[in-house]
């Protein structure tokens, strides 16, 4: 892969000398030399395309921290329920209260 890449940077370099020796105008050859080193930079960042995990790969590992998460905050879910269901019984005991 790096030989690939290297063997194109070279080739880019000699293109790019030809063009400004050869081609009179110097927006064309500057044009056509832009134009090479934005092939080679779409050549470089190809190179690692399918080195990424899969899709299933990444949902896995996204359960796992999920699944962390949830167990890292099971304390404090319980003492939000704690509260929830003492202000319950507070309503409750109120709107009794207030039927008699």
């Amino acid at each position: 892969m790096k030989t690939r890449l290297g063997l194109a940077i070279a080739v880019w370099a000699a293109v790019s000398v030809v063009a400004f020796l050869a081609i009179p105008d110097v927006i064309v050859s500057a044009g056509l030399v832009i134009f090479g080193a934005v092939l080679l930079l779409v050549l470089a960042m190809a190179q690692d395309w399918d080195a990424h995990a899969s899709f299933e790969e990444r949902e896995m590992l996204r359960a796992r921290r999920r699944k962390a998460r949830w167990e890292r905050t099971a304390g404090s879910r319980a003492r939000d329920r704690e509260r929830w269901e003492a202000h319950q019984a507070r309503r409750a005991a109120r709107a009794t209260d207030e039927q008699r």
